[in-house]
């Protein structure tokens, strides 16, 4: 072996896997895919192509050192080690979810299938993995940091995110709350909170951006709509279709969020409130009533190998 550093491997189950856990056979899959119309082929090559490049990595790494494999589904649990050396084979959103769970340690991350996956956080193939593993461990390659943001809660809840976070309502329905920006408060209803990043500033926050564009007659600024830096030190929210009335505001529906910045939001929702990060809804924690959600941005970094 070249390492005494454990390299952990993060994928995911595939389409077809999913499919396969819902209707307990490929038989049964197949049949529920062509009954709506769908290719099976396309499921099934999908898998097959995810697979191969999964093994091959893996056979590749454990020449090199000491391999965990992990699910997405088991990454909340797993206690990764300060010197661990992460791999990641799968879309852009589980380099985003991994992310979150780490604490510098380094991110390789590897677009298995490229003619179908964008990999904007998947810099490299995986016959490229050999050689920016070896650069990754002798610390002569370049990395990215990756800022995330961070909610607590008064009743001792975190939550890390490294794309966005939503604070609203569970469906869709308005979510009543008192907002607090610095010394400002108001009460509001909405469809929810977003609260953007730098690596999610191209995403969701982007859609919100680019819609209110259409809607405004002034131009918003450029370098705002089409994302910011993934390393910024500062994080933006936007109020989602604010409704004024009596008794709620909508002075404060955007703004940045700074190190120097108080962010806050108290829940009025007698129920189905919810907080959760990256699109990752299966992982919230509960926004109701009497909760009061601090969000600034998190002195936990991610660290992406992006090459040279």
């Amino acid at each position: 072996m070249l390492t005494d550093r454990k390299i952990v491997v993060v994928t995911r189950k595939t389409r077809l896997q999913k499919l396969k856990e819902k209707y307990c056979t490929l038989g049964q899959a197949k049949f529920y895919l062509e009954h709506l119309g769908e290719s099976f082929s396309d499921y099934e090559e999908e898998s097959i192509q995810y697979s191969n490049s999964v093994t091959k990595a893996i056979s590749f790494l454990k020449a090199v050192g000491r391999v965990q494999q992990l699910e997405r589904s088991v990454l909340s649990t797993y206690l990764f080690s300060p010197d661990d050396v992460v791999v990641v084979i799968g879309q852009d959103g589980l380099v985003a979810n991994t992310l979150k769970y780490l604490d510098g340690q380094p991110v390789i991350a590897v677009n298995p299938i490229p003619s179908l996956y964008d990999g904007q956080l998947l810099p490299f193939l995986g016959d490229e993995l050999e050689e920016v593993l070896l650069q990754t461990l002798s610390q002569s390659i370049n990395s990215k940091s990756i800022a995330m943001a961070e909610v607590n809660t008064n009743i001792g809840q975190t939550l890390l995110a490294v794309n966005d976070l939503f604070i609203g309502p569970k469906s869709h329905t308005s979510a009543r709350y008192l907002l607090t920006v610095d010394n400002h408060q108001e009460e509001q209803s909405s469809s929810g909170v977003i609260i953007s990043t730098g690596l999610g500033s191209t995403g969701w926050f982007r859609s919100i951006i680019t819609g209110a564009s259409g809607i405004i007659e002034k131009p918003i600024n450029y370098q705002i709509k089409n994302g910011f830096p993934w390393d910024s030190e500062f994080l933006y929210y936007s109020v989602r279709e604010p409704f004024p009335s009596a008794i709620t505001k909508c002075d404060k529906i955007f703004g940045k969020i700074t190190n120097r910045s108080k962010f806050s939001m108290s829940s009025k929702m007698a129920e189905n409130g919810v907080i959760f990060s990256d699109g990752i809804e299966q992982d919230c924690i509960e926004f109701n009533a009497g909760t009061i959600a601090n969000i600034s941005i998190s002195s936990r970094v991610g660290n992406l190998i992006v090459g040279h």
